[in-house]
Order: C-alpha cells, then structure tokens, then sequence
C-alpha cells in the first residue's frame, strides 16, 4: 500500500510540475518531453522525410526491411528523379553527449546508401550536405525520440535516482522454505545421577535458567541423602518428566535448549540439490528480517517429500518451529557491465534503462544476459559509465509517454 501511494504521489508531482514548465517562457523538451507538439514531416514516395532547397529536392529514410538500419536517399530536381552518381552526400547525426556519427553515401541502384548502421536510439540531430554539380544544399533537423529534459531541482523532488553502469558481481540464488530447529549441540536431556526419589522441582516448563542453578532435588535410594540436579547449560525448560514423589527410575527427567542461536532447516528439492554446497551463503527471512549464515550440513537422508535438509546456524533466539523462507546462493561471477533491475522499463519492443546527460534523458536499447538478485548483465545498447536512472524510472518513461514520442523516419 506504501508503495502504491507513493508511486501516485509521485505521479501527481510530475503532472504539477509538468503544467509549471508547460506554462513558462520555452519549452524544456526536445521531440520526447514536456513542450509543444512537433510539426508535420512531409513525407515522400518511399516514406522518407522531405527535404527542399528551391526546385532541388532530397528524400533521406531509415530503411530497416531484412538489413540493420540503414540511411537511404533520392535525390530530384524539378521533381525529376536523379542519378544518384550525380550527387555527393553526407549525413551527420549529433547524438546526446554530441557524440557525432558521419555517414557517407554510395550510389546503388537509383538511390544513395548510406554506409553505416544507425544504431538505436533513433534519436540524433541530423545534418546534411548535398552537392549537385558544384552547389550544396544544407538541411539540418531534430530527429529526436525517447527524451525529455528535466530540471535538476524538479528530478530532485521526483526523487529520481541515478548510478553509474559498470562491472557488478552477479549473486545467483535461489529460493527455498524451511523452519527454525534447536541447534542440536544447544540441547541437554539431564537424568539423575543416581536414582531416588523426586523431593523437590524448582523450576516449570518454559522457564529461563541459567548454568548452575538447581532444576531438582532427589533423595538417593541407597545412600538416603539428597542432592540436586543442577542446569549444565542456560537456556530454556522445553521438556519436565518430573513430580515430586516420583522415582527418577533413569529416565530423561528435563530438558533444556540453549536458543541463543538456532537452526535454519531448510528444504532443498532434487531440482536444486546439484546447485547447492555445504559453505553456501544464505540469507533467512524472518518477519522482514534478513539473517545471514552459511550451509554447515546437507542432510545425507531423504525426507518424505524427497527434500534434503540443509542446516544452518542463526544467532538469533527464533521461536522453535517458525516457518521462514530464504535464499541459497548458488553461483557468483564478475560481469564487466551490469545495471540495476528496478531501473529497466519498456519502449517500443525493446527492454530500456534511461541513460541521463546533464538534465536530458534518453532511452538505451538494452541486449541482457543474466540476471541475478538486483542486477541485470548487460551484453550491448550502453556504454560503462553511462549514468542511468535506478529509482523511479517510471517517472521518465511517464513523462516521454505523455509528449507522444515516436519512431519517424
């Protein structure tokens, strides 16, 4: 419920503060934020945008059908289609951090090729140089999408977080259930020394006692003198077989359980077990506590539901018998760019984090690889040490979803 309200508070935020900067001098966005709506791309025979220079005219699109994506062009004067060995061509795409792509173009067919990829994001200033016959032709426009441009002090208040995407160990685990035992050399069943009869029980079932401190008194059978029977260890009264008037008869007459530290017995399926090894770290949930341990022991014997019991030691006093669940570590590896789960969001059909340039930020298409607890391998789409949003990322996807963003070749 916390985070439910939080996520809407925080929506309610973004509107307020989008409508203050809608409302002010300029616009803060470019093709992917807050601002108004970009104007209509005239578009030509091959569903590229149109570029005009008097009667010269350049059609330049992103043509992607069974290639990567790739820039194409051609070329008309007075509305008659050219040669394209008749003009030379060159795009330039300045993208956030202005990192500059050039493209150089051959000509194929009735058409310019460009001969570079374009990479996502689609999302650049384009400029272009065409020279016909010794006279050039500039255009130059925002091509932007999956960006928008935030204050650093309204960030502030969205309580927009970034991090740094670099090399991460990578902590495989997996999840099991299991519940709280005795530690087996915490426990003390206490017999008489010698057999008689109970004369005296100074302590009750569930009582606390301490090392030393008298549990019984007995009056031998043979020698007809009394003694007690002391606690060996501290710990707590979980078993009393024993009255006053009763023979001792060489039965267990008291227990008693050390519980300052207890055992994690959890349940490790035939599934699991080839992952899992004695020394693995572990961490037990416990009414939302997180207790860490290792595994001290795997259970030789199969229990009844084909589990195998993996023990370990918690020092905690956890009530005897409490269902708890926890996670097993099962691998860990070095990977040499990793970022955080709560940061990637959806675009288009691409699984994104929102990489931050001073105040603007801007989609990177994400190739993953393994994931493991909050960390996510990142196999292409980012650059190590790219700063990207971790917490409350969902605030950057809202606000280029709300500006209409699209992908316009």
């Amino acid at each position: 419920m916390k985070l439910i309200m939080k996520h809407r508070w925080h929506m309610v935020l973004l509107a307020v503060l989008t409508t203050l900067i809608a409302c002010g001098e300029a616009p803060k966005s470019e093709g992917g934020g807050h601002g108004a709506a970009e104007p209509v791309v005239e578009k030509g025979e091959h569903n590229g945008r149109l570029l005009k220079d008097k009667n010269f005219t350049l059609e330049l699109a992103i043509f992607e059908t069974g290639v990567p994506p790739e820039y194409r062009a051609w070329v008309y004067l007075d509305g008659k289609l050219l040669k394209p060995n008749e003009v030379k061509l060159q795009v330039r795409l300045t993208r956030l951090g202005n990192k500059v792509d050039v493209i150089d173009f051959a000509p194929q067919s009735d058409f310019l090729r460009g001969n570079s990829v374009i990479y996502e994001p689609h999302s650049f200033v384009v400029s272009i140089e065409a020279n016909h016959k010794g006279t050039v032709h500039r255009w130059k426009f925002d091509n932007f999408e999956g960006r928008t441009r935030i204050e650093p002090a309204v960030a502030k208040a969205l309580e927009i977080v970034t991090e740094t995407a670099g090399p991460a160990t990578l902590k495989e685990t997996i999840d099991v259930f299991g519940k709280i035992a005795a530690d087996p050399s915490r426990e003390r069943e206490i017999n008489a020394r010698f057999d008689g009869v109970i004369t005296g029980v100074q302590v009750v079932l569930g009582q606390t006692v301490t090392a030393g401190q008298s549990l019984l008194t007995v009056e031998s059978n043979e020698s007809l003198r009394s003694y007690d029977i002391k606690a060996p260890i501290a710990g707590v009264v979980t078993r009393l077989d024993a009255k006053a008037g009763q023979q001792t008869r060489g039965n267990a007459l008291v227990k008693i359980v050390d519980n300052s530290r207890t055992t994690a017995e959890l349940a490790i399926f035939p599934a699991q077990l080839a992952r899992v090894k004695t020394g693995a770290a572990v961490t037990v949930n416990y009414q939302g506590e997180g207790l860490t341990g290792t595994i001290d022991q795997l259970a030789l014997e199969t229990n009844p539901n084909q589990s195998v019991t993996a023990r370990v030691s918690l020092n905690k006093p956890i009530p005897l018998g409490a269902q708890i669940t926890a996670r097993v570590q099962v691998d860990e590896y070095e990977v040499p760019i990793a970022v955080k789960r709560i940061g990637l969001q959806a675009f288009r059909d691409f699984t994104v984090v929102y990489a931050q340039v001073g105040e603007e930020y801007e989609v990177r298409m994400l190739e993953l690889g393994r994931e493991a607890g909050e960390w996510v391998e990142v196999l292409g789409g980012l650059e190590p040490g790219t700063h990207y949003v971790t917490d409350n990322s969902y605030v950057i996807k809202s606000d280029i979803e709300k500006s209409g963003a699209s992908h316009d070749h």
